[in-house]
């Protein structure tokens, strides 16, 4: 049976896209507060950027274990109740960040990362499938865009909000011998906020719980494992959540390591560096809402994106760190922050990024009818790219090639995103 909206023809669908449009700025907000607390960690306990790279492991590897489970629960508690207690297991990870602050322990930091991985993946498994399946196919990349732009505008809020409650916190530089007092302070700073973070969630769960959001129609249940098999027999999707997986490295790339690339480049506030990013991706949504599928269908534009990824990860390499050229032109005329070419090309990469993820569910949901929701978990497993790309990039860090260099990491990933995008998604079986 397909997976398709049921609701009272009187009811109109407009209270159920605010709420999951709600559901995607949360998502954006907790998601992309991990740009700002991972270099804030870095500074606070002193790590490594591999270790740092560990805040950014712990919270997407949740999504490798916990997409199938979620699946499974979805069909047995519905779309509603699913995005109900992924919510609620956000809000606990909230409370864990809590100790962690208190004791200045990174693992308590790491566990608290691994919850709310795990309460988004439930969420997200719940959601997605809602902005794909409430509307015609051909045109869901452009609602899947619609609810990024305001994820992503909550990508360029949450480091704005972030610096300016951790203002107290804030140690001058990355070279600074800090005292345990400044430590201290430091760690205090994070317990209001993720506190507050935490009721707001729990209040949301309620909401959702609550609210008149019409029930998808839920696929018998089977066989967890021949259902995944079935899936991934369809290489459209089996390719799609590679494509996915690569996506979500190269995003969570640019958005998180920004500020532990601009804090080693000496920029004071590095913490709101995921804004310049975020803020890219929304002007990406805004192209995509314009351009498909009235001059681009969607396939054109995911491979006009890794194009445009490519030669950014290029000029990203093999950039001069010392040179203000495009800041110096478009910023700092207008009142705006010098900042260093690279580090405005890493920004950029958010345009190139914003369109993957709308233009490949499509492609690769297309004509899975009962199978919807494990390939939607299957796609969500994805990811877990964000846990592995970060990693690799901190692991190349610490090489020859230094935190400049590791970029080049992203290359490959674009490429296969082009694969996709030209030949992958209309794969029909396996040869």
């Amino acid at each position: 049976m397909d997976t398709t909206a049921t609701q009272a023809p009187t009811r109109s669908s407009l209270i159920p896209m605010v709420i999951v449009a709600i559901l995607f700025f949360v998502l954006g907000f907790a998601t992309w507060l991990n740009g700002s607390l991972m270099p804030y960690l870095k500074q606070m306990l002193q790590l490594t950027p591999l270790q740092a790279s560990l805040v950014l492991f712990s919270f997407y590897i949740a999504v490798t274990f916990t997409a199938l489970p979620s699946a499974w629960l979805i069909r047995k508690v519905g779309y509603k109740n699913g995005m109900a207690l992924g919510m609620a297991t956000m809000m606990l990870a909230g409370l864990l960040y809590i100790p962690a602050a208190q004791t200045q322990t990174f693992v308590l930091f790491l566990l608290a990362q691994l919850v709310i991985g795990a309460g988004q993946t439930l969420l997200q498994t719940a959601v997605n499938p809602y902005v794909v399946k409430i509307g015609p196919e051909e045109t869901a990349a452009v609602r899947i865009s619609i609810m990024g732009i305001l994820n992503k505008t909550a990508g360029v809020v949450a480091p704005i909000v972030f610096t300016a409650l951790m203002a107290q916190g804030f140690v001058a530089n990355n070279d600074s011998v800090m005292t345990q007092a400044q430590i201290d302070t430091m760690a205090g700073s994070l317990v209001l906020p993720y506190l507050g973070l935490a009721a707001f969630l729990g209040l949301l769960a309620l909401a959702v719980k609550y609210a008149p959001l019409p029930e998808l129609v839920k696929e018998a249940d089977s066989d967890n494992r021949g259902q995944v098999k079935a899936a991934l027999a369809r290489p459209s999707l089996a390719l799609g959540v590679l494509a996915l997986f690569v996506y979500v490295a190269v995003e969570v790339i640019a958005g998180d390591t920004i500020g532990l690339f601009a804090l080693s480049l000496g920029v004071e506030r590095y913490t709101v560096m995921t804004s310049y990013t975020m803020a890219c991706m929304v002007l990406g949504y805004v192209l995509g809402i314009a351009l498909i599928p009235r001059v681009l269908s969607q396939q054109a534009a995911l491979a006009v994106s890794a194009v445009l990824g490519v030669l950014l990860t290029l000029a990203i390499t093999l950039g001069d760190t010392g040179s203000y050229a495009i800041a110096n032109t478009l910023l700092v005329p207008f009142g705006g922050t010098a900042l260093p070419d690279t580090l405005l090309y890493i920004a950029v990469l958010g345009l190139a990024n914003a369109i993957v993820w709308p233009a490949v569910w499509p492609l690769a949901l297309s004509g899975l009818g009962a199978l919807t929701s494990v390939g939607a978990a299957l796609l969500i497993m994805g990811i877990a790219g964000g846990a592995f790309g970060p990693l690799a990039w901190g692991l190349l860090s610490s090489s020859g090639l230094g935190q400049q260099g590791a970029y080049i990491v992203m290359l490959p990933c674009y490429l296969f995103i082009l694969f996709y995008a030209v030949k992958g998604h209309k794969l029909t079986r396996w040869r």
